[in-house]
């Protein structure tokens, strides 16, 4: 798109930034005050007048002929919090953004279809995005400038610019603004493909080879910095190199999952994973925790330890689950959303990290006669050195090389570290802990779901299962409506906001899984009931795919249609997934057309980026080799079930039950006497067995 004389170039600051601690003041209150998120309400005392989205907000800032403003961050978001302290807290700024707009304050996590549109016209803008993301509008909604962090000098000279050009030139920054919603639109076309050919094992093989070339093999990752866990990536890696027997795509997969356990952005003290590594080795995080991310992990290492009996894997499992437990975990069996990146330090400032790191004089004066083996085990020298005498916890060697440098035995090396993480734990519990963003997100808390059964399914664990089926049975209490639809968000009994497509698709997934971990079908119909809604209330005929909004929610400047796998997957990608499933189950519903055809319509892109669609090509898997059915009948079912679970079998789904259900793979096929296994291919079953060693070599 052509730029513009009007557009004010705004140069991102990347200075760092110290934060004291806010002071509680009512000096100001706004419309934020009546909020439920954290973020929100982080706000709702700043001088500038915010107001939450909503049409009454948009409907008055048209009769007003007023710019909107609009700013979107989330509650552990570091350049946020700078931004509110150096600018919306400010009185002469909030004079300026009172006096020219309708301010509008939005949750990115709470309402991510305003964010995806805004975040995409930055770009367009600008070519880079990022959060806080600040963006000024027509009144209708239609952006036409855009900045992320603004120091307080800069931000009130280009509002002030803004404001001005709008009163003297309305005509000009309204065309820019037509041409770029024009843009948003074009962008967010997907054609509908009936003529291609599904996508081919030998054209996976070289999607894959030209994703090799951005493979770090002897860090793990991609090769560049920051790194992020992606965890999409390496669970279809995980498949493919299994499914097609490629053992050097499998020690890569390896490699990664293991030195990100070993980096700073896995936790050693307490468990669980960071957001991202600001480094090529995973040693320094953004040290935000973020539930979203810690599900799907979960899910993976959990996959992992299955297919390699890896016992660091394991451990990862249970040690993020734990974290989960202490840390997000609502009485009402909902899990919230986010620890901050920031706590206070000893001189409560605000600082990224604090609560964290360590400096060696601490360790050493904590654990005594036990650093020295510490300091070797997680590296308290240069290599685990970040700033300020302060150090990240790293690993880069195995427990039986360092136990064989202090000449003592694993067990020995274990105890000692195990013993001095939990001093480290009990000292950490004193410092004040980093904000916690108690908001309950349907979408996550579905990752979150499917990462708990999948634990309990690889690991064997009831502890998970109960967990899991706590959770599962506050999202049907408390998420899902009368009518069969969702809510997006929860907090302290209030939900405001309707669902999008990811809450239905990982919901869907999630209680699927969920059916084959306990062949409880009421986990399975309520999957199926929430696989209608969506279909009729947010499927696109003339694109044959999902939009991410219902056709019952207000319409913005598009209705997006996401396809591209990101740190969570896409919500089409899920439900593809979701469709292809539940064809084997229901073969006369239109599932796997669906499926099909969504498949096709994206996968000329899986040649030129295979990574951004890593979860997709799941499905170019399931379609070009065996996909089984397998269902079990008889006194016995559960644990045949059980004991079949534990093996990782990507590219098959497990029903079952004590006499013949409802499914029809459950119909006709059981006897009294005995508790069979079929192994199937679109509901053809091969010869029953009774033991699952005879079933798994069917597979």
């Amino acid at each position: 798109m052509k730029k513009v004389l009007f557009f004010i170039i705004i140069t991102i600051a990347t200075l760092s930034c110290k934060q004291k601690p806010k002071e509680v003041t009512h000096e100001h209150t706004n419309a934020l005050i009546h909020e439920t998120s954290p973020y929100l309400l982080q706000h709702a005392h700043n001088p500038v007048n915010w107001e939450a989205w909503h049409p009454d907000v948009l409907e008055r800032a048209k009769k007003e002929d007023k710019l909107l403003l609009i700013s979107i961050g989330y509650a552990a978001c570091h350049w946020c919090h700078v931004m509110e302290k150096e600018c919306f807290e400010d009185a002469e700024v909030a004079e300026v953004m009172n006096k020219n707009f309708v301010n509008i304050k939005i949750d990115r996590e709470e309402r991510p279809d305003v964010d995806q549109i805004y975040m995409d016209a930055i770009q367009m803008i600008s070519g880079q995005g990022g959060w806080p993301l600040n963006i000024v509008a027509l009144p209708d909604g239609r952006p036409f400038w855009g900045a992320t962090y603004v120091p307080k000098d800069n931000w009130i000279k280009s509002l002030e610019q803004l404001a001005e050009l709008y009163k003297k030139d309305k005509p000009r920054v309204t065309q820019y603004a037509a041409d770029l919603a024009n843009g948003l639109h074009a962008i967010n076309l997907v054609e509908n493909d009936k003529d291609s050919d599904l996508y081919s094992l030998d054209q996976l093989d070289v999607a894959i080879q030209n994703w090799t070339q951005y493979f770090d093999t002897f860090l793990g990752g991609h090769k560049r910095a920051p790194k992020f866990m992606m965890p999409n990536n390496w669970d279809f890696l995980l498949h493919y190199a299994t499914a097609v027997d490629k053992p050097e795509i499998m020690e890569f997969v390896d490699t990664t999952l293991t030195r990100m356990a070993y980096g700073g952005v896995y936790d050693h003290v307490g468990g669980g994973f960071s957001r991202y590594a600001v480094d090529t080795k995973w040693h320094v995080p953004h040290f935000e925790k973020m539930l979203y991310d810690n599900g799907q992990l979960t899910s993976l290492y959990a996959k992992a330890y299955a297919a390699t009996k890896n016992e660091l894997y394991k451990n990862v499992v249970e040690e993020t689950i734990n974290f989960v437990q202490e840390e997000f975990l609502d009485r009402s069996g909902g899990f919230y959303s986010s620890l901050d990146a920031d706590s206070l330090d000893e001189n409560a400032e605000l600082v990224e990290g604090a609560y964290y790191v360590w400096t060696k004089k601490e360790l050493s004066g904590l654990l005594g006669d036990d650093f020295e083996l510490f300091q070797e085990y997680f590296n308290i020298n240069s290599y685990g050195y970040w700033e300020e005498e302060n150090y990240v916890l790293i690993r880069d060697k195995s427990d039986e090389e360092v136990a064989d440098k202090f000449n003592i035995t694993i067990p020995e090396l274990k105890t000692t570290i195990t013993e001095s993480l939990a001093k480290l734990k009990g000292e950490r519990e004193k410092r004040p802990k980093p904000r916690l963003d108690d908001k309950i997100l349907t979408s996550w808390n579905g990752l979150m779901l499917k990462g708990l059964v999948d634990a309990y399914r690889y690991l064997g664990e009831e502890d998970y299962l109960n967990l899991a089926l706590k959770n599962a049975e506050f999202i049907e209490r408390e998420m899902i409506k009368s009518d069969g639809s969702l809510y997006r968000n929860h907090k302290e009994g209030k939900s405001t906001i309707n669902g999008f497509l990811e809450d239905y698709a990982t919901v869907i997934d999630a209680y699927f899984s969920l059916y084959e971990a306990t062949f409880d079908e009421k986990w399975l119909d309520l999957a199926k009931n929430l696989l209608e809604y969506s279909k009729k209330h947010f499927w696109d005929e003339t694109s044959g795919m999902f939009f991410y909004t219902s056709d019952e929610d207000q319409s913005l400047i598009r209705r997006t249609i996401e396809v591209d796998d990101n740190v969570i997957s896409s919500s089409n990608s899920i439900m593809a997934i979701n469709l292809y499933k539940f064809h084997k189950l229901y073969p006369e519903e239109s599932y796997g057309n669906m499926s099909e055809q969504m498949l096709k319509n994206v996968q000329k892109d899986f040649d030129r980026r295979a990574q951004g669609f890593a979860n997709w090509l799941h499905l170019v898997l399931f379609q070009n080799q065996d996909f089984y059915e397998i269902a079990i009948l008889g006194e016995d079912y559960k644990n045949l079930g059980q004991q079949i679970s534990k093996e990782y079998v990507p590219n098959s789904i497990l029903v079952g039950s004590q006499k013949e259900g409802n499914l029809e793979l459950l119909k006709n096929r059981g006897n009294p006497n005995k508790t069979l296994v079929y192994v199937c291919i679109e509901g053809a079953c091969k010869l029953p067995v009774t033991k699952v060693e005879e079933a798994l070599k069917q597979l």
